[in-house]
């Protein structure tokens, strides 16, 4: 069974008090050992059971008290990470964080340590300056958490999604082929599209224009969203409602409207 030995460990605490109390022990010994001659058999196990109880109730307390808060910092440190990566309206990435891990896997990529492979999604909301200017912008803030919640629902694994903009989104899809990465944004367009959203018990539709590639090969994440948002603005200028997608090798795969 493997200890976890992170900041934020309970594990990381016992294992650096045992050994750090263990460790003061063996000193107080062995600083004490040259008097241990000299000393009758009384005083010698007095010495002794002092060697032995004093570093492990001060030294021991002290350690724990250390450790202790050490892993709260690291607990604290953690949450404000995720908070600073976290978008605070839909829970998602924010822009910087979802960029981020993205470039970090293509560099792994081209180190060869993960698959060199993937797709990049950019989804927009369609007409969604309507929704603020007609239903107030409260229900588009809901509109907006629902399609993160829509498109959280249709990844899996170490798929991604991050708010980019005021009402676009952006998936990540590592090691998927071009095939999985058409299906999945199909998906996320057609349950945004059934979503029931109705503010107030007011029935509104809501869609999303996606455009997308997929790569296969060395690629960064810049080439990739241009060619993303060059697909999203041809979505976008075909009606809407759509999906507009291609692989890096050029075959296009297609787009849907409804």
């Amino acid at each position: 069974m493997r200890i976890d030995l992170s900041p934020t460990s309970w594990g990381r605490v016992v294992v650096v008090t045992a050994a750090g109390t263990a460790f003061f022990i063996a000193v107080a010994f062995f600083v004490d050992s040259f008097n241990f001659p000299a000393l009758s058999p009384q005083a010698l196990l007095w010495a002794k059971l002092t060697d032995l109880f004093l570093p492990l109730f001060l030294g021991g307390s002290f350690l724990f008290f250390l450790m202790w808060k050490m892993r709260q910092l690291a607990i604290t440190q953690k949450e404000l990470s995720v908070i600073a990566a976290t978008d605070s309206l839909t829970a998602v990435f924010n822009r910087g964080a979802f960029s981020m891990l993205v470039e970090a896997y293509l560099d792994q990529a081209r180190n060869q340590t993960v698959a060199d492979a993937g797709a990049l999604l950019i989804v927009d909301a369609d007409h969604f300056k309507s929704i603020n200017d007609r239903l107030g912008h409260d229900c588009g803030d809901q509109a907006l958490r629902l399609i993160a919640a829509t498109i959280k629902g249709q990844l899996h694994g170490a798929d991604i999604v991050g708010r980019i903009g005021g009402e676009e989104f952006a998936v990540f899809l590592p090691g998927a082929d071009a095939a999985r990465s058409f299906l999945v944004a199909e998906s996320i367009r057609r349950r945004i599209r059934e979503a029931e959203f109705a503010p107030d018990g007011r029935p509104w539709p809501l869609s999303v224009s996606i455009g997308g590639i997929a790569f296969s090969g060395p690629t960064t994440y810049h080439d990739m969203f241009q060619v993303a948002d060059r697909h999203l603005y041809k979505a976008k200028s075909n009606g809407r409602d759509q999906v507009s997608f291609e692989s890096q090798r050029g075959a296009l795969a297609g787009g849907t409207m409804h």
